[in-house]
């Protein structure tokens, strides 16, 4: 029986990514911001409609060295349900995450609970767009200018969505994007931040490349984060087939709907108003007095048929052992709550309609 796994890396043709990278034999610039990484810098930004892109060789430096070149200080709002590396960022630039729940509907930061956590030691929200769902940005927007905070979104599953016919990485001061294998449009590895200030966008060209301002002159303390010439050409390839990519997605997305809606002790994501998705996950949330099962034995009975969910976030971010107790989980019990329940199904683009049959039909065996 072929296994089926949560997400399946979206590729070009052999000989397309062939004929991307063939120069790269004339020239043997391999790295240091060539012509492939430019290309897809302003490729990138003319895509998702943002004033500014930097390359990074994966999201999570992205997000820690824009955090870095924000020279935030004190503590930083953020949500729990999310993956490691958003609070991860946080820490490693020696700030303390303020920990914010998370809204029922869509698992986005609960806007409500916001101000309540602003002390005169906050310096900055990170919002986190969930499964492609995205955040209250102008309730964000008030807030932080009412406060005087930095916004930097982490959006890594928001690739190409759009709310209000505007690009998401155009909301907040800053966007980190994710161009790992398993996101909805991939360089291999990557990411990106988008940006509005050109001086930002210099700062971020420092972190990434050194500290390096010119070629004698280094002026201050930077890592190596530059995305390099093979990541960018199939970054470039990808970008070409990313809209009929989410093309395929969608009718995937739709069959899971048309299966999955109104079986009783199951939540589903409702569309959003004003946004243009990118289906990039399919979260299940298994309410088990109603459903029968748990979440854990759905994912068991998939699980013996080679079908590969994943529990996804779970656990949360403030329940890390490496933060040994530090954080009351209990300040974010509508995470928690959804934490405990909520199962991703396989999504990607190549996933057949006789395999989302079978998958679904696996998981209503299990209604008692």
């Amino acid at each position: 029986m072929e296994k089926i796994l949560v997400t399946r890396s979206s590729m070009p043709s052999f000989e397309e990514y062939v004929d991307e990278i063939k120069e790269l034999w004339d020239s043997h610039w391999l790295t240091n911001m060539g012509a492939k990484h430019k290309e897809l810098e302003a490729r990138l930004q003319d895509y998702l409609g943002v004033a500014g892109v930097s390359l990074f060789t994966n999201g999570h430096m992205a997000l820690e060295l824009a955090i870095q070149a924000m020279n935030l200080s004190g503590e930083v709002i953020t949500t729990p349900f999310t993956f490691a590396s958003t609070t991860h960022a946080i820490v490693r630039n020696g700030l303390t995450p303020v920990f914010c729940d998370i809204d029922p509907e869509d698992y986005t930061i609960d806007v409500k609970q916001l101000e309540s956590l602003i002390t005169d030691r906050t310096s900055a929200i990170i919002p986190v767009h969930v499964y492609g769902n995205v955040c209250n940005v102008e309730e964000i927007e008030r807030i932080a200018k009412k406060y005087g905070l930095k916004v930097i979104y982490d959006a890594a599953h928001t690739f190409g969505v759009r709310y209000k016919g505007r690009g998401i990485g155009s909301y907040g001061d800053a966007s980190m994007f994710s161009f790992h294998a398993t996101k909805v449009y991939n360089s291999i590895e990557g990411g990106a931040i988008t940006f509005h200030d050109q001086e930002f966008g210099l700062d971020l060209y420092r972190l990434k490349n050194f500290g390096i301002r010119g070629e004698e002159v280094i002026d201050s303390i930077g890592a190596n984060a530059k995305m390099n010439e093979f990541q960018a050409a199939m970054g470039l390839c990808n970008l070409r087939h990313v809209d009929e990519e989410i093309e395929k997605r969608k009718k995937v997305f739709e069959k899971y709907m048309e299966l999955l809606s109104g079986v009783d002790g199951i939540q589903l994501l409702k569309p959003q108003k004003d946004v243009q998705p990118n289906y990039a996950y399919f979260p299940v949330v298994f309410h088990e007095k109603e459903f029968g099962s748990s979440r854990n034995e759905v994912c068991e009975a998939l699980k013996a048929q080679q079908i590969f969910a994943r529990k996804y976030f779970y656990p949360l971010t403030n329940t890390f052992d490496c933060f040994n107790g530090m954080y009351d989980v209990n300040e974010t019990p509508t995470a928690l709550h959804i934490s405990k329940r909520v199962l991703t199904l396989p999504m990607y683009a190549d996933l057949k309609e006789e395999d989302v049959e079978r998958i679904c039909g696996i998981i209503l065996e299990q209604k008692r």
